[in-house]
């Protein structure tokens, strides 16, 4: 694996079950967890799983970050997501871009049910109070962008094959200066490949790159 800009290599990989993933993430009864990861890193397909054994509520930092300035919406899921939930109040919230350009809908989050928040920037410097365990998904920065372009390209969220690519390098632009200053892998409690042999399992990693438990899967 060939990680992105500034981040340590963890290796010593070894498969364990996700719900002793789970488990783990688990054991000092957080409110909050946070999924950070490069885009294409296999962020929500960890963030789903995670949810899904914790019986947890996901929220995607797409969703509150839409049509906000890049990496500049850290305030709005404070505000809008995560201070309501450690509040234990429940979460209907629309953040304002959404009122502008009218998209329905609000964003939900049950406070009495575990929060996964998912997202490039999920875990950022700016938001560590709020956050109880902070994941990294490691991932091979060649794989992540050809995954991510084939993602947007079959979702079509960035027009056609050369308008998605044509996204997807304008956002690295902002994504890899951003990531290289915040250093989320370094506050991570676990660390995690964004691949694995199948749904049920978990990779986990040895070695002494940062302060986390070097964890894969997802």
């Amino acid at each position: 694996m060939h990680p992105g800009p500034g981040e340590p290599v963890f290796d010593d990989w070894q498969a364990v079950p996700l719900d002793d993933f789970v488990e783990r993430l688990l054991s000092t009864r957080p409110r909050v967890v946070a999924v950070d990861g490069r885009s294409g890193s296999g962020k929500s397909t960890l963030a789903d799983r995670v949810a899904g054994v914790a019986g947890g509520t996901v929220v995607h930092v797409d969703d509150v970050a839409w049509h906000a300035p890049m990496f500049g919406w850290s305030s709005l899921l404070a505000e809008g997501v995560l201070e309501p939930v450690r509040r234990g109040e429940a979460v209907s919230y629309r953040p304002p871009a959404w009122d502008v350009h009218g998209r329905t809908g609000a964003i939900e989050a049950d406070a009495s049910l575990l929060v996964v928040v998912e997202g490039v920037g999920a875990g950022q410097r700016a938001l560590a109070g709020l956050i109880d365990v902070l994941v990294w998904v490691q991932s091979d920065f060649a794989e992540a962008e050809r995954r991510g372009i084939a993602r947007d390209i079959a979702s079509g969220v960035n027009g056609d094959a050369r308008a998605a690519t044509a996204f997807w390098h304008e956002w690295m632009a902002s994504e890899i200066p951003f990531l290289e200053r915040d250093r989320p892998w370094e506050r991570a409690d676990f660390v995690v490949a964004g691949t694995s042999p199948d749904a049920s399992t978990v990779v986990v990693a040895g070695g002494d790159a940062g302060s986390a438990t070097v964890v894969a899967g997802g």
